[in-house]
C-alpha cells in the first residue's frame, strides 16, 4: 500500500498505448490539447503542453496546476499504427477473403455466442462491418444485372447484345466497390473488417510483428521506471488495452518493477479485450490477465461506459474470459457513467456517434464524476490513490462466459 508521500506526484511518465488506429499518432496530442484545455476550464484547473526535448519516440510534455500542485507530466503514445496501416493494404477481393476467415473463427469457435451473453453493442459493431460489406456486394452485382439486362435489350443482335451487357454489368461491379471503399472514412466498413480481422487471423495469437512491437514497448516503460519519476502510468485505450495486459505481465515477469521504483499504474479505457481472449488460441493473453490480476506491483483500474457501444462495458476482462486467479485483485472496474457525466444535451449530441463516444474517455465532461483523463496523467496523485477506497461498479459484470479458457504455460 502506498505511503502518503508515496501517493504524491510531482513528476509522471505516461504512456498512452492506442487502439486499433492506422492514423498518425499526433492527432492524440492535439485532442489532448483541446480537450484538456475544455476540460482545466470547465474544473478550474490550468494544463498546458509543449514539446519533448527528446526525439525519441512521439509525445508532448503536460505542464498541471491540479488541486493546487504544480505536476509535470511527459506523455508518450506508443506507436504501432504502422502496423495497422500494414494489415489494412489489403484490396477489395482479399478484404472478402478476410470477412469469411474472421467469421468463420468467430463462429466455429464458438467465440460469437458467447460475447453475445456479454454486451450487444460491442457484437452490432463487429457484425456491422459483414453486413455493410455483403450489402455493398449485393448492390454492385444488382446494378451489374441491371445494367446487363438494359444493354440486353436495346444493342441489336448483331452487335451480340447479350454478352455485351454481361460483360458491362462485370465491369460495373468492381467499379461500384471501388466506389464504397473511397468512402470508408465515413463508412467504416473495410476498417473494423481490418481491425477483427487482425487478431482473429492467429484464432487470437498475437502476430509476429506485434509481438516484436509489445518486447520494445516494455523496454520503455522498464527504462522508464528507473528514470526518477514518482508514477509511470500506462494507459491502454479499446485494443491497447490488451496489448498493455502483455507488454506490463511481460514486464514484472522479468522483475522490471522493483518495489523501491516508482507507482506503476495501469488505467484500461474502452476495453474490448473479450474479443480477443475469447478466441481459441489466446493463450498468451488468458494466461497475462491471470497473472497481472493478482499481482501488487501496480494498480489496474478498468474504466468503460455502457454509452460506449464499441466497448465491453463493466465487463471485468479477467473473469469473463474465465481466468480469474484465486487471490484477484485487479481490476477495479468502474463506470465513465456518459449519461450522468455529460449534460442532458452533450449526450443528445453524443448519443448516436458511436466512435466518437468510443473515444469520450480521452476528453472533457461537463459535469465530470470521479473519472477525469486530466487529472489522472496531470494531477498529483498516483492512480492508486485517486480510486483508494472506490467501490467498483454494482452492475460489472463478472461471471465467467468465455468457453476458450487454456492459457499459456
Amino acid at each position: 500500500m502506498e505511503s502518503t508521500e508515496q501517493a504524491r506526484v510531482a513528476r509522471r511518465r505516461v504512456f498512452y498505448i492506442p487502439g486499433y488506429d492506422p492514423i498518425h499518432p499526433r492527432r492524440y496530442r492535439e485532442l489532448y490539447r483541446k480537450e484538456g484545455a475544455a476540460q482545466a476550464a470547465l474544473s478550474g484547473y490550468r494544463v498546458a503542453l509543449r514539446p519533448r526535448s527528446v526525439t525519441d519516440g512521439y509525445g508532448w510534455v503536460v505542464e498541471g496546476r491540479i488541486e493546487n500542485a504544480e505536476v509535470l507530466a511527459e506523455m508518450e503514445v506508443l506507436v504501432w499504427s504502422d502496423l495497422v496501416r500494414g494489415s489494412m493494404a489489403s484490396g477489395i477481393l482479399a478484404t472478402y477473403w478476410q470477412l469469411l476467415r474472421t467469421a468463420w473463427t468467430y463462429l466455429g469457435s464458438g467465440a460469437l455466442w458467447r460475447l453475445m451473453r456479454l454486451r450487444k453493442g460491442p457484437i452490432i459493431a463487429a457484425l456491422y462491418p459483414i453486413f455493410m460489406l455483403l450489402a455493398q456486394l449485393l448492390l454492385a452485382l444488382g446494378l451489374g444485372a441491371a445494367l446487363a439486362e438494359g444493354i440486353g435489350l436495346v444493342a441489336p443482335r448483331w452487335l451480340g447484345g447479350g454478352w455485351l451487357g454481361v460483360a458491362a454489368g462485370l465491369a460495373l461491379v468492381p467499379v461500384v466497390l471501388r466506389w464504397f471503399k473511397a468512402r470508408d472514412g465515413k463508412l467504416f466498413a473495410y476498417y473494423l473488417m481490418h481491425d477483427y480481422a487482425y487478431s482473429a487471423r492467429s484464432g487470437g495469437a498475437n502476430p509476429s510483428e506485434l509481438e516484436a512491437r509489445i518486447a520494445s514497448f516494455r523496454q520503455k516503460i522498464a527504462e522508464a521506471l528507473r528514470g526518477g519519476y514518482d508514477e509511470v502510468l500506462v494507459v491502454g485505450h479499446s485494443s491497447g488495452a490488451h496489448l498493455g495486459v502483455s507488454i506490463l505481465a511481460d514486464l514484472i515477469r522479468a522483475g522490471g518493477a522493483p518495489a523501491s521504483g516508482p507507482a506503476l499504474s495501469f488505467l484500461t479505457l474502452g476495453q474490448v479485450v473479450p474479443m480477443v481472449s475469447f478466441l481459441p488460441r489466446a493463450e498468451r493473453l488468458r494466461a497475462d490477465l491471470n497473472y497481472l490480476a493478482a499481482r501488487d506491483e501496480l494498480t489496474w483500474i478498468d474504466v468503460t461506459a455502457p454509452g460506449d457501444g464499441c466497448a465491453f462495458a463493466l465487463c471485468d476482462p479477467v473473469s469473463v474470459t474465465g481466468v480469474a486467479p484465486a487471490g484477484k485483485r485487479w481490476p477495479l472496474v468502474i463506470s465513465a457513467a456518459f449519461t450522468q457525466t455529460l449534460s442532458p444535451a452533450r449526450w443528445k449530441e453524443l448519443r448516436w456517434r458511436f466512435f466518437r463516444l468510443h473515444f469520450q474517455y480521452l476528453c472533457a465532461f461537463d459535469r465530470p464524476g470521479d473519472y477525469d483523463y486530466f487529472r489522472i496523467t496531470a494531477g498529483p496523485l498516483t492512480l492508486g490513490a485517486r480510486f483508494k477506497g472506490r467501490p467498483p461498479s454494482k452492475s460489472r459484470i463478472e461471471r465467467a462466459v468465455s468457453r476458450h479458457t487454456s492459457m499459456a504455460a
